[in-house]
């Protein structure tokens, strides 16, 4: 099993939440966060940092079926 990381750039205010909670998956770049890989094992700090996000830019979804896992429709 495995999981995409997505962030959607304009939705993204550069709050570092993402950075703080999961240094190994995510870094900001010009203000905005972005995935260091788009498909990776599961963890739970990929989960906290997208639940975390205050303007929900980042989506986990499993990457066979496609379904959200993080934030929780």
């Amino acid at each position: 099993m495995s999981w995409l990381i997505e962030v959607d750039g304009p939705s993204c205010i550069g709050s570092g939440m993402c950075v703080g909670m999961a240094s190994e998956h995510f870094e900001l770049r010009d203000g905005v966060s972005r995935p260091l890989r788009s498909q990776v094992e599961p963890a739970d700090e990929i989960v906290d940092a997208a639940e975390s996000c205050p303007v929900e830019a980042i989506t986990v979804r499993d990457a066979e079926s496609g379904a959200v896992i993080a934030p929780e429709p």
